[in-house]
């Protein structure tokens, strides 16, 4: 009697362990992703002996910057990785030959979004581990549900972003330069790496308004902020993230190509080595 072909969520999970298998392969992509922002936060920790918040409200270091820096991680394991990692697959031929496969495309690209997601999952635990284990940052138990519902909601519309940016990269070498100029400077108004303080530029004010990383940050540090009384919710945060979501799945499907770009790397080798077995 044949084997049933395994069930298409059982491939889900098969493509997902496939894709993290490829980004443990890729020693730089790990670092800039988990070792990275670690890194920052040792040195924020070991630099600053406490943060101001705002309103004449000051806390350790690092309670400021391991939610923030676990919302970074979390944007680079899905937006950044995504986007780079999905371009470069698209130009290497690997996507056309994916979809000439009974793979149906949903399950690759789930497993693309399940491991980023994944990723993003255990670089922030890991973050908020060492601010509990080697800090002793707090955080009140009734106040994990709020910070889990918007860590989903935040790596969910990030991952869509992913996808959104490998459909309007216009090549898999410009795939890195468009994630890093769009991640970074939103990073450096959004309280990630320093807080804006009390009067900070209004350009800077409405840039870190408009994109989502900001509002990731804030309503995730939120369950962590010492001073905070009530609830811990952010739910226009949350629907600005959510929005930004929305945008990027419908980007991704309107953009999204499966074929690589005109004169990418991948194809110009594939001609040279097909021009070579031909002589």
């Amino acid at each position: 009697m044949p084997d049933r072909p395994p069930p298409q969520m059982g491939l889900l999970v098969r493509q997902i362990g496939h894709q993290n298998r490829i980004f443990r392969r890729v020693p730089i992509a790990a670092f800039f992703t988990l070792a990275f922002p670690l890194m920052f936060m040792f040195l924020f920790a070991s630099i600053f002996d406490d943060v101001d918040i705002g309103g004449g409200r000051e806390v350790a270091a690092a309670q400021f910057y391991a939610p923030g820096l676990a919302v970074f991680t979390a944007a680079s394991a899905t937006y950044t990785n995504i986007g780079i990692s999905t371009a470069i697959a698209r130009d290497e031929g690997v996507l056309r030959r994916v979809r000439s496969t009974p793979l149906p495309r949903w399950v690759y690209l789930g497993g693309v979004v399940g491991s980023g997601v994944s990723i993003a999952a255990f670089g922030a635990a890991l973050m908020l581990s060492v601010g509990i284990g080697f800090y002793g940052i707090e955080v009140e138990s009734g106040r994990i549900l709020p910070a889990a519902v918007t860590f989903v909601v935040g790596v969910a519309s990030f991952a869509m972003l992913g996808l959104a940016l490998t459909a309007v990269a216009p090549s898999a070498q410009g795939a890195p330069a468009l994630a890093q100029a769009t991640i970074l400077p939103a990073a450096f108004v959004s309280d990630v790496f320093m807080p804006l303080g009390e009067d900070p530029a209004r350009w800077m004010v409405l840039v870190g308004d408009i994109f989502p990383l900001k509002p990731f940050v804030h309503s995730f540090f939120a369950p962590f902020d010492p001073f905070r009384t009530g609830s811990a919710w952010e739910p226009e945060h949350l629907l600005v993230i959510a929005a930004w979501g929305v945008f990027g799945a419908v980007v991704a499907a309107w953009r999204f190509r499966w074929e690589p770009s005109v004169g990418s790397g991948g194809v110009r080798g594939r001609r040279s080595r097909r021009t070579q077995s031909s002589r």
